[in-house]
């Protein structure tokens, strides 16, 4: 297993994906406390209280290739950057709602019990086969024989919202 080392050190290159592979495979025989132990010596902090026994393995997991073979890339790095700033000039503003309906010229695809159906939504109907449909509804019903929520048939339902606690809720 791996050495504590301090943290601002890096590992030195693998010769070989083998002793990686066998560090990582290790992680599996470790207990709870033995994972926290390695997670402050990788990352020179404890780890977050929350986090499971799978994430935690995931997240060493990701801490030791990042190690042996390198980390992001500079360009990779930056792009995170631009997003986050993003995301935070956006929380600023307010939250933007995605809009899920179908507008006219969207081609919608569904397969359905191994056949690929192409619905193309106009401005007042839908197309499918050479016919118009009066809405995605009678589609899905004209594809399954049941009746079905043209929208939800063709994955355009609610959008997720984040709830105040992080979760996210329909």
């Amino acid at each position: 297993m791996l050495r504590a080392k301090s943290p601002g050190r890096t590992l030195p290159p693998h010769s070989g994906g083998g002793d990686l592979a066998r560090e990582v495979a290790g992680l599996s025989t470790l207990d709870a406390s033995a994972l926290k132990q390695l997670w402050a010596a990788l990352g020179g902090a404890a780890p977050p209280p929350e986090l499971n026994r799978p994430l935690l393995i995931r997240a060493l997991t990701y801490r030791m290739q990042e190690r042996a073979l390198g980390g992001l890339s500079p360009a990779t790095r930056r792009f995170l950057l631009q997003v986050s700033a993003e995301d935070t000039d956006k929380e600023k503003t307010g939250p933007v709602r995605p809009t899920r309906a179908a507008q006219p010229g969207m081609v919608l695809v569904r397969e359905w019990h191994g056949t690929s159906h192409r619905v193309t939504v106009l401005e007042t109907a839908c197309c499918w086969r050479g016919r118009r449909y009066r809405s995605l509804s009678e589609v899905a019903r004209a594809i399954t024989g049941t009746r079905w929520s043209g929208p939800r048939f063709f994955g355009l339902g609610r959008v997720r919202e984040e709830g105040r606690n992080g979760t996210r809720q329909r």
